[in-house]
């Protein structure tokens, strides 16, 4: 395989994984977090239901996280060789280009500290449940870094979906392109109030 070819083929997994299964987990976990809207008691059941399903360990490493460091390092492969002009080319696409890789740069960090906050301690002893969180985000540091990270999250999930529409040939005129930005801006802003609305009932 040449170096463009291995190139091109990187560069397309790397937006599929993005999607699937890592977008596909992002909604999921954003899903379970909402339960604690509910309360506790529906939060740490949501929780307990996810780490009871059959061979989860198996799901996490090859389903989640093998993915999730694939489309990580790579990641940042694209974001130092990329060239952003917003400066000389102030459109709109543009700035979507820039923001995709400022909000990579973002959620590889978010990820890496929410990792260590959660499945790291789970891993020294420490329960993954309600209480947790709520210590978590009573620093309002903390608490100002999850809703930072999870913005960026959602927004480079969603506007990643636009670029890979494009990038498997699924939206190829400009007005499928058009109307996909108006679908994924709306995907963004469903899933942010979701992430949000969910961290903010951990504060009490």
């Amino acid at each position: 395989m040449s170096t463009n070819n291995r190139e091109f083929f990187y560069r397309k997994l790397h937006s599929l994984l993005g999607v699937i299964p890592v977008g596909a987990f992002l909604i999921v976990h954003l899903t379970v977090n909402y339960y604690a809207v509910q309360g506790e008691e529906a939060y740490n059941q949501a929780v307990a239901f996810m780490e009871s399903l059959p061979f989860v360990y198996v799901l996490e490493i090859f389903l989640i996280f093998l993915p999730l460091l694939f489309h990580a390092i790579y990641g940042m492969y694209i974001v130092f060789q990329a060239k952003n002009n917003t400066s000389t080319y102030s459109y709109f696409r543009n700035w979507m280009f820039m923001l995709q890789r400022v909000s990579g740069v973002i959620v590889f960090i978010f990820v890496v500290w929410h990792v260590w906050d959660t499945r790291i301690q789970k891993m020294f002893g420490a329960e993954v449940n309600f209480d947790m969180m709520v210590d978590i985000v009573q620093n309002p540091i903390a608490l100002v870094g999850y809703i930072i990270g999870i913005t960026a999250a959602t927004f480079h999930f969603a506007n990643g979906i636009w670029a890979f529409l494009i990038t498997w040939g699924i939206t190829v005129s400009p007005r499928s392109q058009k109307i996909s930005q108006y679908i994924t801006m709306g995907i963004f802003v469903i899933l942010t109030f979701v992430g949000i609305r969910a961290i903010l009932a951990f504060v009490i």
